[in-house]
């Protein structure tokens, strides 16, 4: 890391704190976001993102909790759009919705097809998306895109990454936000090539509470996300007993949030998994709850 990224006094009015829910799939599932969306709603977030399934298969759901996030919480809301798969047609639709919403923030990604489909659609990468979202709009959307500190799991190297990751800036995003990590220097190496390429956005950290370790397991596997051996042994050794999991996740995300503030990250991503007492802990304590 380099001594560039130090500064002694963390300015919170500047940072950018977002956190993340996935769309309900049931009532009591709504029910629960919406407690557990006015309890994060107190701490201000810059916004709240909402995810989107593979092949757009929650479209409808993320459009509802977009618009009741942004009708009845006050805090902006950023619903997830991802492209591959979909007409012009119907990426323009989704925008129009969006716009005559009142909604002014999008993450823009490229998105998984669902399985067992070949059709990409017209949009074959993110940055088209995000090309085509300023042709149609202009600058009414605040665009944020996907960063990948260990590379995207596609990607036949980080050299390659990097570029395609310029290329979403070139195209008009305003922001991005990481993958979620567990070693502060491999952001801290992504952002430093990245600003070498002319990169000024802020790029965000997405910051992953443990909480379960089986879970966490497979989600690194599939998004490509490295647990250190350390962290994966430490892990191992609980085994079942969730409350030593989450008392040790705790501990050691805290202290990465600390760290990334304190060497001069632009903000934190919550990936909140539709839950307050993670993130709220964390939040505590690295000081941000006064």
């Amino acid at each position: 890391m380099t001594d560039d990224h130090q500064h002694d006094h963390v300015n919170h009015d500047d940072l950018i704190f977002s956190f993340e829910f996935f769309p309900p799939k049931t009532d009591k599932g709504a029910e629960n976001l919406r407690a557990v969306r006015n309890e994060l709603a107190a701490l201000n977030p810059r916004f709240f993102s909402v995810t989107y399934g593979a092949g757009g298969s929650t479209q409808a759901n993320t459009l509802n909790t977009v618009l009741e996030i942004q009708r009845d919480s006050g805090i902006e809301a950023a619903p997830h759009l991802s492209c591959v798969g979909s007409s012009a047609e119907q990426i323009r639709e989704t925008l129009d919705t969006y716009r005559n919403n009142g909604i002014k923030h999008i993450v823009a990604l490229r998105g998984d097809l669902p399985s067992g489909s070949r059709d990409l659609g017209q949009f074959r990468y993110a940055n088209e998306l995000v090309e085509f979202i300023r042709k149609e709009t202009g600058d009414h959307f605040n665009i944020e895109v996907a960063a990948y500190p260990e590379m995207h799991p596609q990607a036949p190297n980080l050299k390659v990454d990097i570029d395609n990751f310029v290329r979403k800036v070139q195209s008009g995003a305003n922001s991005a936000i990481t993958q979620y990590f567990f070693n502060a220097d491999a952001y801290w190496h992504f952002v430093d090539e990245c600003v070498k390429k002319g990169v000024e956005i802020p790029i965000v950290p997405g910051i992953m509470p443990i909480t379960n370790y089986s879970q966490l397991a497979r989600f690194s596997d599939m998004c490509g996300a490295e647990i250190p051996r350390w962290l994966r042994k430490q892990l191992e050794t609980y085994a079942d007993d969730v409350e030593s999991i989450a008392a040790f996740g705790e501990e050691f995300i805290s202290l990465l949030c600390e760290n990334l503030l304190e060497t001069g990250a632009p903000g934190l991503h919550f990936y909140t998994m539709n839950r307050v007492e993670p993130t709220m802990s964390i939040w505590k304590n690295i000081g941000l709850a006064d």
